[in-house]
């Protein structure tokens, strides 16, 4: 069973026009972190891990660089589907769009931070107002335009809509994944997309070739 979130009755946005710069911990020119750029890559709730936001959690890092780092996690549900997240925006889902299938796609938690802002992955990047490009084939999108086309039923053709996102100050996820709590991978954007939520971490821990049922807290991380 995914886990499962009720969002707050609040209502919740998205950024209108802007440059990445300064938003939600979007930089415009990061600077790389020594040895270790962990863009694009999956991290892995180690069974260590047992904070009750984080704890059984993959996460997909948009961002790394030397003043922290910046992620979504994607296996945490809200009990929230995106057509009611299109309508608390007001957008109104088309035909089109409904045909798609907004009714059954929920939007995820994506973490703790700005947890009534919203947060778009997608396939393929698109022209959008706010989005920067984690990897050549993923983009993350922080401005309403992307979920206008949505609405519209011309938006991108594979996405994930998180409430909130995951942040790290500038060393602290080195710091974490040095007390094992986490096992870090190369993302794979079928898992993001095409996976069903409840079966993103078993997913995720295949690409190291590890059965999360022989996992132990003690193990090391990748």
């Amino acid at each position: 069973m995914p886990i499962m979130v009720k969002p707050s009755k609040s209502r919740f946005s998205f950024q209108a026009s802007a440059s990445p710069a300064g938003h939600a911990g979007l930089s415009a020119r990061p600077q790389p972190v020594p040895g270790l750029d962990l863009t694009n890559h999956f991290l892995i709730a180690m069974p260590s891990m047992l904070d009750p936001i984080f704890g059984g959690t993959v996460v997909y890092l948009c961002e790394h660089n030397a003043d922290g780092a910046l992620g979504l996690i994607v296996n945490k549900a809200t009990d929230m589907m995106l057509d009611v997240l299109l309508e608390r925006i007001d957008l109104t889902p088309g035909a089109a769009a409904r045909m798609l299938g907004l009714d059954t796609q929920p939007v995820m938690f994506g973490g703790p931070v700005q947890v009534e802002r919203g947060f778009v992955l997608h396939q393929p990047h698109g022209s959008w107002s706010t989005t920067i490009t984690p990897s050549d084939e993923i983009g993350l999108t922080t401005s309403k335009d992307v979920l206008e086309a949505v609405a519209a039923g011309r938006g991108p053709q594979r996405m994930l809509v998180t409430l909130g996102c995951a942040g790290w100050s500038a060393g602290q996820l080195e710091e974490e994944i040095g007390r094992n709590g986490w096992l870090t991978v190369p993302a794979e954007p079928a898992i993001i997309f095409d996976t069903p939520a409840e079966e993103r971490f078993a997913a995720a821990m295949k690409l190291l070739g590890i059965d999360p049922i022989m996992l132990t807290g003690s193990a090391g991380h990748a």
